[in-house]
């Protein structure tokens, strides 16, 4: 019987122009945001650390130590410059 959970990731501004993507479907078997977070900064190479980042899962900010559910909807969202 497999432990792995499947969940959406959003990437938005440099996140998203680092990995490639804007959004991706991830089987993974680590539980907690700040764990999949590093699998994914070891993956696409981020520059940004969680520190310099919000996290939200669907839809609500969460902490870096909040733990997902299957099907649940993760965003990285670095922050945003403006005038």
């Amino acid at each position: 019987m497999s432990n792995n959970l499947t969940v959406t990731v959003l990437y938005f501004a440099s996140l998203a122009e680092q990995a490639g993507i804007d959004e991706e479907i991830l089987t993974t078997s680590h539980y907690y945001l700040n764990d999949i977070y590093s699998y994914l900064l070891d993956k696409y190479d981020f520059n940004l650390t969680q520190d310099e980042l919000a996290v939200a899962v669907n839809h609500q900010i969460a902490s870096w130590q909040t733990k997902v559910s299957n099907g649940d909807i993760i965003a990285f969202i670095p922050p945003v410059a403006g005038g």
